[in-house]
């Protein structure tokens, strides 16, 4: 065996790659059993093709036959075309006798071939790992689940559903925001409808961050634009499909502007295995309770076993874009962000595990979303939308910059599936203060802020203003300390200082007794006159009672956001980086 070994080394040793590439090609074709062809050979063929230098008509047929055998699909030859097969589609490659491509077309079917010219500038390039991830995609899309008549339908059906999504998007409507892509991304019924080629699907683009967020912050925590596709998958349940379009022509609005669809009763459908698909490009981390909406709307149920649960905080670190969102772990549970933000200034952001460990804060990826009719869209759409406004926010508190000094300190607690609150070191006194920050859904975000003395509906409206804005809470919260700083430098009128003094003669203190582990502080000693109480081992906001915030989202029993036990988890976080020790 040595000696055979050693003979096949000498014998190739001056041999080129084509030499040796034939070889293989050779013994895969005298394969003794065609149905299953030489494992370790195909994979030798792999290697050698990656390298493999592609420069004449043989070379880029082999190359372009592998990849179809990759993505199972079939491989014809005619002159100089090579033919990709497939049940609902082909690629048609034109070949030079370089080597070189001519052209690339794509035909579905029953369609004719469409050039497709990303597809042709790849293997121009000669970039065949991206030309075989977007084949793949391709082939994912004509992935239609039965029989040939089944699969036949069922193509029909999803091309009547893209006719009347195209409806839909061009259905008359109040423009909201200046920049009309961001306006039909963020704010039409189903965001921006980019029409299926050939060579990619229907895809729905429907949330983008604000252009101010993207100016104003320093790493961006979300993908520009969140995106779905438009597909069919099969399905263990039957569900009744479309087999003509159900807007009526001319098409008639309901009382919220939506066309009159034709009723299942009277519309063509058929029953199938099957049902749509919005692909999520990327996935979506999802709450609980939305992933419920999702089948409220669609009546779709969506299988629990293969959703894997975790706290909201936990999936939002895992698929944040910033490759610096590690947070610092204070113990098991714990989570510390450190956000860079302009003017060199740092924050930092603690997310206690207890609080997001409930089960009301329980959130699972989606990736995919299935429905049945295009009535569905909107509302699932605006849901997806909510959701996406949620981690937004969540996200932009989970960059971390490591080593760095930090200049403020904040603590992060959920207060309903909607709305969640920061506390923070108020810059114009020695006590801590709270900002809400409720989201209704994906256009209605309200900021109330609370703690003695700066209870101010001008002050709301000007942090939610902000928060809308950049949608960014760092940034949210830098602005609203330069504006606490500004008010605070500003001299008291005559009008202020009496409302002032008014509010602290008003204010009658009650004694008030914390014990730690070893020391019993008095209120005389612990209360400063706006309300807060200050103790030797934490700073508590004990004037803002979960009575004072909105009963509507503050519907979660198992957390208590303002501990009065004598240790919280942001007061000894911050008093241990040395923030509050001059206080104590």
């Amino acid at each position: 065996m040595k000696s055979i070994i050693s003979d096949l080394r000498l014998k190739y040793a001056e041999k080129t790659w084509n030499e040796t590439f034939q070889l293989v090609r050779r013994c895969m074709d005298k394969s003794r059993d065609e149905s299953k062809p030489c494992e370790l050979l195909g994979r030798s063929l792999e290697r050698l093709q990656e390298v493999f230098n592609v420069s004449s008509m043989n070379a880029m047929r082999s190359r372009l036959e592998m990849i179809a055998k990759q993505r199972g699909m079939g491989f014809h030859i005619t002159e100089a075309t090579c033919y990709l097969t497939a049940d609902l589609f082909y690629l048609e490659v034109v070949l030079l006798p370089c080597g070189g491509v001519e052209e690339v077309k794509v035909a579905p079917h029953g369609g004719s071939p469409v050039s497709s010219e990303s597809l042709l500038q790849l293997l121009r390039s000669k970039n065949f790992a991206d030309f075989s991830m977007k084949l793949e995609g391709l082939f994912t899309q004509y992935n239609i689940p039965g029989d040939n008549d089944v699969k036949l339908k069922l193509f029909a059906s999803l091309q009547y559903l893209g006719k009347d999504l195209q409806v839909l998007s061009h259905l008359s409507r109040v423009t909201e925001d200046s920049d009309p892509q961001m306006d039909m991304i963020t704010n039409s019924r189903i965001g921006c409808l980019i029409a299926g080629k050939e060579d990619c699907p229907l895809t729905i683009q429907f949330y983008t961050i604000p252009t101010d967020g993207m100016k104003t912050s320093v790493a961006r925590m979300e993908p520009v634009v969140q995106a779905a596709q438009v597909t069919v998958s099969p399905s263990d349940a039957t569900h009744k499909l479309q087999m003509a379009s159900v807007i009526p022509q001319p098409t008639q609005l309901d009382l919220q502007g939506y066309p009159v669809f034709t009723p299942l009763s009277e519309g063509p459908y058929e029953t199938f295995p099957a049902c749509f698909l919005l692909k999520l490009k990327p996935a979506i981390p999802m709450m609980l309770s939305f992933v419920k909406k999702l089948s409220q709307i669609t009546d779709v149920t969506i299988p629990d076993v293969d959703l894997q649960w975790a706290p909201l905080p936990k999936l939002l670190q895992r698929g944040s874009l910033s490759a610096n969102s590690h947070g610092e772990t204070l113990d098991e549970q714990d989570t510390i962000f450190t956000v860079p933000l302009p003017g060199d200034v740092m924050h930092s952001y603690i997310f206690p595990g207890a609080a997001w460990e409930v089960p009301a804060q329980r959130a699972t990826v989606m990736d995919n979303i299935p429905f049945t009719h295009p009535a569905h869209v909107p509302a699932l759409l605006e849901l997806l939308r909510h959701q996406c406004a949620i981690n937004t926010l969540l996200r932009s508190c989970m960059c971390t910059s490591p080593g760095s000094a930090c200049d403020l300190h904040f603590e992060v607690l959920p207060e309903s599936d909607t709305s969640f609150s920061v506390t923070f070191h108020r810059p114009d006194a020695d006590s801590l203060a709270v900002l809400l920050m409720d989201i209704s859904d994906c256009h209605q975000i309200n900021c109330s802020l609370f703690g003695a003395g700066i209870g101010d509906s001008s002050m709301d409206e000007y942090v939610s203003s902000v928060l809308k804005r950049c949608m960014s809470v760092p940034v949210t919260l830098q602005a609203l300390y330069s504006k606490i700083e500004q008010i605070t430098s500003t001299p008291l009128s005559p009008s202020r200082t009496s409302t002032a003094e008014a509010e602290n003669d008003h204010s009658s203190p009650s004694i008030t007794t914390l014990t730690d582990a070893n020391t019993t502080f008095s209120q005389s000693a612990a209360v400063p006159e706006d309300g807060f109480t200050i103790s030797g081992s934490a700073c508590y906001a004990m004037s803002v009672a979960k009575s004072e915030l909105l009963s509507e989202i503050n519907t979660s029993p198992a957390v208590n956001p303002y501990p009065f036990a004598p240790v919280g988890v942001f007061s000894h976080w911050i008093t241990n980086n040395g923030q509050l020790s001059e206080l104590i």
